[in-house]
């Protein structure tokens, strides 16, 4: 079966806001690679290519990155052409856990800019 244009444009699987467990998410922002992941998306406002981010890993291990945060339900994937585009799932996380993502942002950016 061939890929049609609405079809390339779809989000690939991921969890329904109710289905967003909170250990799973725990568990992707507990890696320091993810949580500058997910930081530097928090600070878009548009989706952005997997390659795009400064992270000091292979493209495969990229990849399994951006798979732990996709199923936990961190961050949600569009295929455009060949690129898979990022966005972080900010208004679902923040109905299922009330401030936990701007908590875990703001602890990272404090943590890496100390004052």
């Amino acid at each position: 079966m061939t890929e049609t244009s609405h079809d390339a444009c779809a989000p690939l699987p991921e969890p329904a806001v109710g289905e967003i467990r909170l250990e799973a998410v725990l568990h992707a922002l507990a890696d320091p690679v993810r949580l500058r992941i997910v930081s530097s998306l928090a600070g878009c406002t548009d989706e952005v290519n997997c390659l795009a981010f400064d992270v000091p890993v292979a493209k495969s291990t990229l990849t399994h990155h951006f798979r732990v945060l996709r199923e936990a339900g961190v961050i949600r994937q569009v295929r455009r052409g060949t690129s898979r585009m990022n966005s972080l799932r900010s208004d679902d996380l923040a109905a299922r856990f009330p401030g936990l993502l701007d908590s875990v942002v703001a602890g990272h950016r404090a943590s890496r800019h100390p004052v």
